[in-house]
């Protein structure tokens, strides 16, 4: 099958956090069932990611929740995609402690999909802008759509 997956990264405190708290969840599993069970679901929490997936061959999507590696989502039928946009932007990432708090930033390159004028769906995240291009021009290729380089202050087609 060929296949285009994006996905959210969950940061690396987060997922220790995350299995942390399912090993204490698995641990007190044991004492209570009803606390056992609280703590993984809190847990799993943490690690649950989202994002998109897109089947070419059979031209369909879905936004999903991914898990270990598995997907969870309902395949919706491609729309008629009308260009897709390469932009620059910053991505915010907050690490929260009990008593502290910090914002991590950094510059992303996000691929989104247009339809229906305004409607979109992100597709592709990247910090390469060389590698955000490569994947543009698949879906250029692919869907016969325009490209719009919006990574640059003056938006401009290609």
């Amino acid at each position: 099958m060929n296949k285009i997956i994006y996905l959210k990264e969950v940061p690396l405190l987060k997922k220790i956090l995350g299995f942390s708290i399912v090993a204490l969840g698995l641990l007190s599993f044991t004492a209570s069932i009803v606390f056992g069970a609280i703590f993984i679901a809190i847990g799993i929490n943490f690690l649950l990611t989202e994002g998109s997936e897109i089947d070419l061959d059979t031209s369909t999507y879905r936004s999903i929740h991914s898990l270990f590696g598995f997907h969870f989502g309902k395949w919706k039928p491609c729309p008629k995609f009308d260009y897709v946009s390469v932009f620059k932007t910053i991505e915010n990432q907050t690490v929260r402690v009990i008593t502290a708090e910090t914002t991590l930033q950094n510059d992303i390159i996000l691929l989104n999909l247009f339809y229906n004028g305004n409607k979109h769906i992100t597709f592709y995240k990247t910090q390469d802008k060389n590698d955000a291009f490569k994947v543009a021009q698949k879906f250029q290729s692919l869907f016969n759509i325009d490209i719009l380089d919006a990574t640059e202050s003056e938006k401009k087609w290609l």
